[in-house]
């Protein structure tokens, strides 16, 4: 049964609770994490959470958790949409590691969500790249509410914490193998935001 896989693995609530503590730490000043090279990285790993976060030049999760090498699987890509290679990757840490808790991370004023409210807006891409990604999200925020008083800022902060939760949902719908393992209750699947203004993530939802 896939729940007896990995039993030394940290179980999702003590994740959790490091992750907390690191990103307190972060926000206070107070990081004492070892990131630079040391004896034993290249025996193996057991990163304790996996981190699924944009690509944003300001929001590295190593640093945002205050976290060593080693200690988290992170993959990153703009607007952290949920594709197949992502999946692929979230799959691989819970499968080959035992990783047991897996963290969507979208952050304030994400350019790709951006991009997307705009595209919803009326506006287009100019590259088909980029049209790509935007696709990916539009689904998540075509039936989001107009923001009361058409305050922007706030319509921008709405759609990032709605695109991380379904982000989530879509990763937990789309893979079997996910699926399965959040069912047995062996993996725990949770969204979150981190305020560039503030360094404090928000974790939406816990399972």
């Amino acid at each position: 049964m896939p729940n007896s896989y990995a039993p030394t693995a940290v179980d999702p609530a003590s994740a959790l609770i490091r992750l907390r503590e690191g990103n307190r730490r972060f926000v206070m000043g107070e990081g004492r994490a070892t990131r630079s090279w040391h004896p034993g990285l290249a025996d193996g790993q057991s990163p304790f959470a996996v981190i699924l976060g944009c690509a944003d030049s300001r929001a590295p999760a190593e640093y945002v958790f205050d976290q060593g090498l080693g200690d988290l699987f992170v993959i990153r890509v703009a607007g952290n949409i949920v594709a197949p290679s992502l999946i692929g990757s979230v799959e691989f840490a819970a499968g080959k590691f035992g990783t047991r808790l897996v963290v969507v991370m979208g952050h304030t004023k994400c350019g790709a969500v951006g991009a997307t409210v705009e595209a919803l807006e009326g506006g287009k891409p100019n590259s088909p790249n980029i049209q790509s990604i935007v696709k990916r999200i539009t689904p998540h925020l075509e039936a989001m509410p107009p923001t009361p008083g058409g305050d922007r800022e706030a319509r921008m902060n709405e759609a990032v914490r709605v695109n991380a939760l379904a982000s989530a949902a879509e990763l937990r719908r789309s893979s079997p193998i996910l699926r399965e393992f959040v069912e047995c209750g062996r993996v725990v699947i949770v969204a979150a935001v981190f305020d560039l203004a503030t360094g404090v993530v928000t974790f939406l939802d816990q399972e």
